[in-house]
């Protein structure tokens, strides 16, 4: 179940994060409201996570795969360019993830 509450916090880190230009600033009072209400659903479900996840493995899941979605929103959605660069930086970044689960099993 604490992985179900990581994947549910991470999908509402990408939302929250994803509102943050509709926010225009937080000037905008709906958006803001959305992405206010994403960041504090994930840590809501972040802290539920890490009473049977380890701190730094569900951190660093949290971070990394919510960068990466981000990414991939930023790309697809909002015109954010994706070069060779990024790739490799994503790609280390998903490759620290799983190095940190495959040795904070304990």
């Amino acid at each position: 179940m604490a992985y179900v509450f990581l994947v549910l916090a991470i999908g509402s880190e990408v939302f929250g994060t994803s509102m943050l230009k509709a926010t225009d600033g937080f000037s905008r009072l709906w958006p803001t409201v959305a992405c206010l209400g994403g960041y504090v659903l994930s840590f809501v479900l972040l802290s539920q996570a890490v009473k049977h996840i380890p701190i730094g493995v569900a951190y660093a899941m949290w971070s990394g795969l919510g960068t990466a979605a981000i990414v991939a929103i930023g790309t697809v959605f909002l015109g954010e360019s994706l070069n060779l660069v990024k790739v490799i930086g994503l790609g280390l970044i998903v490759g620290g993830v799983v190095v940190l689960n495959l040795g904070g099993a304990h």
